[in-house]
């Protein structure tokens, strides 16, 4: 079954367009776009066995660190460039948007919304939270950014980025009523004014 949030991001992509995949896991949702919106696409992800998953797909992607590997790409390369699940794991996080920006026009940013209630609620037992969208313990998780919907939108804002569109789900469905606090993820597009 494929994701409501995959089908959200092909409804927003063109046709026929460049995407760079950042992180890009198994290559599920390139594929998707690959086969949905017939992209020109490319991914690049650090765990070699995700990238051997996508070339048996017949994906392009690219063995390397998203930190230490974007400055290989010039300028203006892509259309879109994808951030889904990955943002969250990233240490230099303005350095990488820049970047971002710099290969390409629109930056697509998917992430788990650690202000869920159902996180909140492990929180206020005391635990950490472990849901179907953070299913990792403390000392195993690669998640190293811990964030809101709401933390994202200041963020966009303090940086002078536009949020051209978001949308948030939960387990099943789009998320319109208080999204921060029943949202398990949160996709945004962004771009920098023209």
């Amino acid at each position: 079954m494929i994701p409501l949030e995959y089908e959200k991001i092909a409804s927003m992509i063109k046709e026929n367009v460049s995407v760079l995949d950042l992180g890009c896991g198994r290559g599920d949702l390139l594929e998707y776009l690959t086969s949905t919106k017939h992209i020109n696409g490319q991914g690049i992800e650090i765990k070699e066995e995700a990238v051997f998953a996508c070339i048996e797909k017949g994906l392009t992607v690219f063995h390397s660190d998203i930190e230490k590997g974007l400055d290989a790409y010039p300028s203006n390369s892509f259309d879109y460039v994808l951030m889904y699940n990955s943002i969250q794991e990233i240490k230099n996080v303005d350095t990488i948007i820049k970047e971002c920006f710099r290969i390409g026009k629109t930056l697509i940013v998917g992430f788990p919304n650690f202000a869920q209630i159902s996180s909140r609620k492990s929180l206020l037992m005391g635990y950490t939270p472990i849901t179907k969208h953070l299913p990792f313990t403390w000392f195993n998780s690669p998640n190293i950014r811990f964030f809101t919907i709401r933390d994202f939108e200041n963020y966009a804002r303090s940086r002078g980025l536009v949020i051209e569109w978001s949308f948030f789900f939960s387990a099943k469905k789009e998320i319109k009523f208080l999204p921060n606090l029943f949202a398990y993820t949160a996709i945004f597009a962004i771009s920098k004014p023209q």
